[in-house]
């Protein structure tokens, strides 16, 4: 049963994404659609994942490691963990979960497997993200919205990067050309030409930002991640092994594109710890290497698919990277003289940890009103999909399925 179209909702927005960390939860008052669309965040919350949890999430990612059943099982078992996230959100915000209208909840990806493969006889793309949203809009009693990268995926598209259209509705400017880079697990941009149309934008993955980091602050210093950038700070980037790491097939192939733990996980730690103490480098040396190879894709994306075309006059960064000194110094120095800031200096005023649940949120309130937010000429779709499947909750008790029809 589809939902009355509305231009005004109470919108729940959950984002778990692939540094594994959590599941973070805004709950957001939205009043409009597209570039008229109004966002107030009226609270945001980050739990983490229990050490077992995470642990299982990681397995079932791995293809040497996961199991059918083992999956089965995570689907079921995160929208536990995702309706706690969203009652704190809203017990932040001074709310009842009743108060709630719909929720948007990415999921957390499993597998992402954009480019066309065979499978008996017929090439296809997939992507699965768990944590089963038909599960959590029982728990709540709350439409949910999930599966937002499938539909792109079925007209052809790589289903992501989804972040542009919120980069669109909230941050286009008519005198500034921006660039906005999401620092989480991997790394995207959009790039914002100063007075354009939506249909003006760039935007892909760029690589890695946290991923390969945090792989390494958990096995030479068995931390979650660097913090603040410490461990990097104190070691040396290697040249030739960044040189070396920046001729991979991914960093050269042009939009659109995007990519995830299949090709920066545990396979692609190996190879890097291997070939670092071949050459001799300190644990620092390493996670210092790493850093670099953000910063340096990142920009030698913005250098050759964007700067031919359009210069940037300011980038805006958000996720957890900005809290890592280190790259962001390192983003600083690569782009300069281009300002590096952060998506809370706009005007807009967004928090950059709690940017990817906002734009679940909208996403979750534009589907909800059959608004495609598909952008084709960023995933290589045939036409903009309407994003995400509506799952809704079963009937209080007390209402006859007549009356509930």
């Amino acid at each position: 049963m589809p939902l009355p179209a509305r231009s005004s909702r109470v919108v729940a927005g959950l984002m778990s994404g692939t540094s594994l960390d959590g599941v973070d939860a805004v709950v957001t008052h939205l009043v409009g659609s597209g570039r008229s669309l109004s966002v107030e965040v009226l609270s945001f919350v980050h739990r983490p994942y229990p050490n077992a949890l995470r642990d299982l999430i990681l397995m079932a990612s791995d293809a040497e490691r996961s199991s059918v059943r083992d999956v089965a099982r995570l689907n079921a078992r995160l929208p536990i963990e995702s309706a706690r996230a969203v009652r704190m959100a809203v017990e932040a915000a001074g709310l009842e979960v009743e108060d709630v209208d719909l929720i948007g909840s990415h999921g957390q990806t499993i597998q992402h497997l954009p480019d066309a493969a065979p499978v008996a006889g017929e090439a296809v793309r997939a992507t699965f993200q768990a944590d089963d949203p038909s599960a959590l809009a029982q728990r709540l009693g709350v439409p949910v919205v999930g599966d937002f990268r499938r539909a792109d995926m079925a007209l052809g598209g790589q289903g992501a990067p989804l972040a542009p259209y919120l980069d669109d509705v909230l941050f286009a400017s008519e005198e500034e050309t921006r660039l906005l880079l999401n620092l989480g697990g991997i790394a995207n941009l959009t790039l914002l030409p100063a007075a354009s149309r939506t249909e003006d934008l760039q935007a892909f993955d760029t690589g890695p930002a946290n991923m390969v980091i945090d792989a390494l602050a958990d096995r030479l210093f068995n931390k979650p991640y660097d913090p603040d950038g410490t461990y990097a700070a104190d070691g040396a980037p290697d040249a030739d092994l960044l040189a070396d790491l920046l001729m991979g097939d991914y960093f050269h192939r042009p939009p659109p594109k995007s990519t995830g733990r299949e090709m920066f996980g545990s396979a692609f730690c190996d190879a890097f710890l291997k070939e670092g103490r071949s050459r001799s480098l300190s644990d620092t040396d390493l996670v210092a290497t790493a850093t670099m190879l953000t910063a340096a894709s990142v920009y030698q994306g913005y250098a050759r698919y964007v700067r031919p075309e359009h210069t940037a006059d300011i980038v805006y960064a958000s996720g957890g990277g900005v809290h890592n000194q280190t790259l962001m110094s390192m983003l600083r120095a690569a782009f300069a003289p281009i300002p590096v800031r952060r998506t809370s200096d706009l005007e807009a005023g967004v928090d950059p940890d709690a940017k990817e649940a906002v734009l679940f949120a909208v996403l979750a309130h534009e589907t909800a009103n059959g608004v495609p937010t598909g952008l084709p000429h960023v995933t290589g779709a045939r036409r903009a999909a309407v994003q995400g499947g509506l799952y809704m909750p079963a009937p209080p008790a007390d209402v006859h399925h007549d009356e509930a029809v």
